[in-house]
């Protein structure tokens, strides 16, 4: 779970080739995110009722199951209201594209990709809106918590929550850059379509 210090966003794979769910858990751990891995439906909604999330990647098709419904599914949990989706397939109907559009899609990736590919969408989609607002919110708690906390006897050192460290961090994470807080909110575009083949525009 991301704690709004480690800097480390947590990014949900939902795919039932396994082969593949390795491979994109392997690329976003050496980018230095956290992955969670899920190769159906109900793995996936026991990750997402217990962890708040900062992406979901999911296929479209999972074996019979929805990649479309997960999401839904998904986005009705108290944690993960809010949480950008990312799906990919290996066909592009149009169709299904507007359907994956219509349950908060941010990007439609196509198999195979390219994981250079993946991992540049990955860091675009972070860049949302409530990403910024959870490390807010984060802090916020943690500060709360510490102001309300009982006064303890002098020379004593008052005992912080569970998961609050007493170690206070140099700076704010550097991945997730902080934009001005008075910026209005941007209505996302439309859902681009990513083939996973082409190259990185970087």
């Amino acid at each position: 779970m991301n704690d709004g210090f480690s800097g480390r966003p947590v990014i949900l794979i939902v795919d039932a080739d396994a082969l593949t769910l390795t491979g994109v858990a392997a690329a976003l751990h050496l980018s230095g995110y956290e992955a969670h891995c899920a190769r159906d439906v109900e793995a996936a909604m026991k990750a997402a009722e217990r962890i708040s999330l900062d992406l979901v990647i999911s296929d479209v098709n999972l074996e019979g199951q929805s990649g479309i419904d997960l999401a839904h599914r998904i986005q009705q949990t108290p944690l993960n209201r809010d949480v950008p989706l990312m799906f990919v397939s290996a066909v592009q109907l149009p169709d299904v594209v507007r359907r994956t559009h219509d349950a908060g899609g941010v990007y439609y990736l196509r198999k195979p990709f390219d994981p250079n590919v993946l991992l540049e969408l990955v860091d675009r989609a972070l860049w949302m809106p409530h990403l910024v607002r959870n490390q807010i919110e984060s802090i916020t708690r943690v500060d709360s918590g510490r102001t309300n906390a009982p006064s303890a006897p002098i020379g004593s050192i008052p005992a912080l929550p569970n998961g609050i460290s007493t170690a206070i961090p140099s700076a704010m994470p550097t991945a997730i850059p902080m934009p001005k807080l008075a910026m209005p909110a941007v209505p996302m575009p439309a859902m681009p379509i990513v083939d996973g083949a082409m190259a990185s525009e970087r």
